[in-house]
């Protein structure tokens, strides 16, 4: 491939074919190499486009090679400064290409027309040519399509957080991050158009839809539309799928939306799973950094229950603590920490049911004052109870009827996980059918009583006390 400087082939030889030069390794020092105008434009220009040849330019400037260029591309490249009326460059083009001692002009002839013809002509045998286009830049490692779900919020919103922070340019937040709300009428189908669109400066675009409604009831038009839409979302545009609920797996928009999204369930333990309640919290102080020791996990999760807003606030409370240096000497955090800084009366809504239970109506209702005294809405407990008496009361009947399939008595009762049947039998052994229909009567009281304004207090220790005292052949225990 190597070739004599100056060397022109005799008009008799039949030389070889001009090989399209990709690097210098197997070239030889002063070789005659041409130059093609298209590629010699733009590395004079600066472009982007000439980075793949500019070590090879720069060698013949250097002088290891020596360049061949036809007329032809000289005249080309002179063009665009005298188009412009800059004399000055275009005389300095012509004087730097004409240096007989780095270049050999090819003068333009009939007989010479082509850039392969003008490298022949001035005894080229390698040719740089515009080089292969650039490689596709590889996909994101994210996929444009996120599909969040599950009854823990806090933890929905945190993850959702942190790929914000790392997809949105901030300087541009305010054009390329959209939030909407599924629950709207037409709020869906404009998430579907605005992923559409490419972002704006800086950056991902980024679609958030609150309660998105594509993989629960969807509507055959809004199904049609998320069909059409899937393919022409671009890899730098981001649409995230929020809601509540599990995905129906039986839905034609949830089959397809698995096949191209990213899922991630963020479910709630159910509030009876103390296991479950401990590994969140441990999980969720991971994620910030923070250390616990297993006392410390297990009194915060008896304290904050399912509330995960108010664990991603105690623990930030606590990593305050420990860095400030009060926690211990860097260590773990302790369980009297959690004690000192969470405080007041840790409970929860079957805490509550576990004491009427058990015939301590005085602890029963300390336990909703302070449900009370953290907002909890007295509805809500009223609902909790009766969904724990209920199941007490059905896992009560159908032990007497005989039954002992636990994946039967789980159906009946409505109860999600067989493996609580097990917790309940525990529970309501020794107690009767009828102490627990006495209790359901006093809480429909009580629901009764707040629904017709009564104060939630006043209500809670009447219907309480009174249920204590019905109890047959018990008298009230504190």
């Amino acid at each position: 491939m190597a070739a004599t400087p100056g060397r022109t082939p005799h008009p008799g030889s039949q030389p070889g074919p001009i090989q399209p030069l990709e690097s210098s390794a197997s070239l030889a020092l002063g070789s005659a190499v041409a130059i093609d105008a298209t590629v010699l434009v733009p590395y004079l220009r600066g472009e982007a486009s000439s980075r793949h040849q500019e070590p090879l330019i720069a060698a013949i400037a250097a002088g290891h090679w020596r360049g061949v260029l036809s007329m032809a591309s000289l005249m080309t490249l002179m063009e665009g400064p005298l188009r412009l009326g800059d004399e000055a460059l275009a005389a300095r083009y012509e004087a730097v290409f004409s240096d007989p001692t780095a270049w050999t002009l090819v003068s333009l002839t009939p007989q010479v027309a082509l850039e392969p013809a003008s490298a022949l002509q001035g005894g080229a045998t390698a040719m740089i040519q515009p080089g292969p286009p650039p490689a596709r830049r590889p996909a994101p490692a994210l996929m444009p399509i996120h599909l969040y779900w599950g009854d823990d919020e806090a933890a929905r919103q945190r993850a959702l957080a942190a790929q914000l922070e790392t997809l949105v340019d901030p300087a541009w937040a305010s054009i390329n991050l959209s939030r909407l709300d599924g629950g709207e009428p037409g709020q869906a189908g404009r998430a579907l158009e605005e992923a559409r669109t490419a972002p704006f400066g800086a950056g991902a675009r980024v679609v958030v839809l609150q309660h998105s409604p594509f993989c629960q009831a969807c509507p055959a038009e809004l199904a049609a539309q998320l069909e059409a839409a899937l393919e022409l979302i671009p890899a730098d545009c981001h649409l995230f799928l929020l809601s509540d609920g599990k995905p129906d797996a039986r839905l034609r928009t949830t089959k397809r939306l698995r096949t191209v999204a990213e899922e991630q369930s963020f479910p709630l333990p159910p509030i009876w799973d103390g296991a479950g309640q401990i590994e969140r919290v441990e999980r969720a102080a991971r994620e910030r950094g923070l250390a616990l020791a297993p006392a410390a996990a297990e009194a915060l999760a008896e304290a904050i229950g399912s509330d995960g807003l108010r664990l991603a606030s105690e623990l930030e409370k606590l990593a305050l603590h420990a860095g400030s240096g009060d926690g211990g000497g860097g260590g773990p955090t302790t369980a009297e920490a959690v004690a000192a800084l969470i405080g007041g009366q840790v409970t929860s809504s079957l805490a509550v049911g576990d004491a009427l239970l058990a015939q301590r109506p005085a602890e029963a209702i300390a336990l909703v004052e302070a449900l009370l005294d953290v907002n909890e809405p007295a509805l809500r407990i009223v609902a909790a109870l009766a969904s724990q008496i209920r199941g007490w009361l059905w896992v009560c009947l159908l032990e007497r009827s005989g039954e002992q399939d636990v994946a039967v008595i789980a159906k009946a009762a409505g109860i999600g996980n067989p493996k609580r049947i097990y917790i309940i039998r525990k529970q309501v052994r020794g107690r009767s059918p009828e102490q627990l229909l006495a209790l359901l009567r006093r809480l429909l009281d009580v629901e009764a009583a707040l629904k017709r304004g009564a104060d939630p207090g006043d209500a809670f220790r009447d219907g309480f006390l009174l249920a204590a005292l019905a109890q047959p052949g018990n008298a009230p225990r504190r």
